[in-house]
């Protein structure tokens, strides 16, 4: 059976798979990043990681993946196949296309950034399916975004499209570590969220879960500390729809998984910010932490049409999860 091998690499985790040409996840794995053992182990980790991937599918389909897609955190050079940098795993300037093409035996290897890999799953196969032009924006650690236009994700001339994190929302607030002051993900991410109530309610192990529980049981003190994050994010967002006109505004990351109580607030804060702009659709991510694995199989699969003739060109409205 054809398929492709998929790796989602993240700090502390990665995630693989197996990927057929219809989008089925045929086998899944996941084990530590290891980052505490220096930037090479990490490198020889997904070299490794990826080639026991090879292995299993050849025992249980009868063939070598055809084609492989990693998606990878920090700035990537996809075009060169390079991971420029990653802080929080210690790498500068890795050819990590070129060490997996080697060690998997010379298929196409295809080096993707991991928010924009998650977005381009998401426009794909999940809550943008359909949207010729979507916004996805994970609010975690931090806040990314990726630009999704009619089915590709657009990583701009240098590698930072959809950066809405260093929009600046707030000016001369607190500092970034981009060395900007107010960006939006120093009060709209699940981390800013989180300090901002473990000081509002004195616990200083209350995270931004406790307060969107603390919202939806009427707490005050918390509410405030929601709607001054949801104001924010709200201030980004229209930048960004006032500049990209997106049919459809995905937001995934720890803070949607608060459901309404983020999106009812958040819907008509940004409804009472718009002027002559468009509204779009404002939906919560589908695809949860798979997204990243999923899009790194359809890296490779775009990759192998490209490649080789004989693979199809399955429409993405016809991929199934």
């Amino acid at each position: 059976m054809k398929h492709v091998i998929a790796l989602d690499v993240g700090g502390t985790g990665m995630k693989a798979a197996l990927v057929g040409a219809d989008g089925e996840l045929l086998h899944q794995a996941r084990r530590p990043t290891g980052r505490e053992r220096g930037p090479d182990a990490v490198v020889e980790g997904i070299l490794g990681f990826a080639a026991e991937l090879r292995a299993h599918g050849v025992r249980a389909h009868g063939e070598p993946a055809s084609a492989a897609g990693v998606a990878v955190p920090g700035i990537v050079d996809e075009a060169e196949g390079v991971a420029a940098y990653a802080a929080n795993l210690g790498w500068r300037d890795v050819p990590l296309r070129a060490l997996l093409a080697e060690r998997l035996g010379g298929v196409p290897v295809a080096l993707g950034h991991d928010v924009r890999t998650g977005g381009l799953a998401e426009g794909r196969l999940g809550a943008g399916r359909g949207a010729d032009r979507f916004l996805f924006v994970p609010l975690g650690t931090g806040i990314a975004g990726a630009i999704g236009i009619d089915g590709k994700v657009e990583a701009g001339a240098h590698g930072f499209a959809g950066e809405i994190g260093h929009i600046v929302v707030r000016p001369g607030g607190a500092e970034c570590p981009c060395g900007q002051r107010g960006c939006l993900e120093r009060f709209a991410s699940a981390s800013a969220v989180s300090r901002a109530w473990a000081e509002a309610s004195g616990d200083p192990d209350a995270d931004a879960a406790d307060c969107a529980q603390a919202v939806a049981s009427g707490d005050e003190r918390a509410v405030r500390v929601w709607q001054e994050a949801v104001d924010a994010l709200a201030d980004g967002l229209v930048t960004a729809l006032t500049l990209l006109d997106p049919r459809t505004v995905i937001i995934g990351g720890g803070l949607a998984e608060a459901g309404e109580t983020l999106f009812t607030p958040l819907r008509e804060a940004v409804r009472r910010r718009v002027t002559f702009q468009k509204l779009p659709s404002l939906v919560p991510a589908t695809l949860g932490d798979t997204a990243g694995c999923l899009g790194a199989g359809l890296l490779a699969w775009d990759l192998l049409k490209t490649t080789d003739p004989s693979v199809g060109t399955t429409d993405p409205s016809e991929v199934t999860t």
